[in-house]
């Protein structure tokens, strides 16, 4: 699975008509994974805007992936879903789904060593960055920490950076040693998101 660059979307900041398009862009750039992540949506606006999300993954050749909501994802056949620490646990989200990938938010070491007995498909780490998109996102861990907890969770899953990423400072966010970034607001709002994405690779490319 190519982890390397996910957005994370939802139907507020991306309306289902520009899908298309926006996706087309991304994917075109390099983003590998997409992440359907709407708090506010009831459960029907959820599939339908799902729906639209996981056939255009399909055409660009995207990973589609639901954040928390188990059953939407099942519902939708996503490849994936990304729970939190008070989401599902990853155990019982492999009975319901065994096929399916499952990510794990993260943010401290007992958190990490937690998961190890039934470890996740990825880690996503964070935030690594102070960061607007997530209100409850937490204290930023900075990029000394976060280079100390991705060394420990290297060993028992791959690690997905996210958190306040951007193309400023992405480049210090590869060289921790990541498998993958994850961004909203870096792709979200600027106005060329194949560049954007292009952008937010270039230091992993140089590698």
């Amino acid at each position: 699975m190519n982890l390397q660059l996910h957005v994370l979307i939802d139907p507020v900041q991306m309306s289902r008509e520009s899908l298309p398009e926006n996706m087309k862009q991304m994917a075109e750039g390099g983003a590998s994974v997409i992440q359907l992540r709407a708090k506010s949506a009831t459960t029907r606006e959820l599939l339908d805007y799902g729906q639209v999300v996981k056939e255009l993954c399909q055409q660009f050749r995207l990973t589609f992936i639901v954040n928390d909501r188990v059953d939407i994802a099942l519902a939708l056949e996503a490849d994936g879903v990304h729970v939190g620490q008070d989401d599902m646990p990853v155990a019982i989200v492999r009975k319901l789904a065994p096929s399916m990938l499952v990510g794990l938010s993260v943010s401290s070491l007992q958190e990490i060593m937690g998961a190890k007995n039934c470890p996740p498909d990825y880690f996503g780490l964070g935030p690594v960055f102070a960061t607007l998109s997530k209100r409850d996102a937490g204290e930023p861990l900075g990029i000394d920490h976060t280079k100390k907890l991705t060394q420990v969770a290297n060993t028992i899953a791959p690690v997905v950076a996210i958190g306040g990423i951007n193309q400023n400072n992405v480049d210090q966010v590869w060289r921790v040693g990541v498998h993958g970034i994850a961004v909203i607001s870096a792709v979200m709002h600027a106005p060329d998101k194949k560049q954007a994405c292009e952008e937010l690779l270039a230091p992993y490319d140089g590698q």
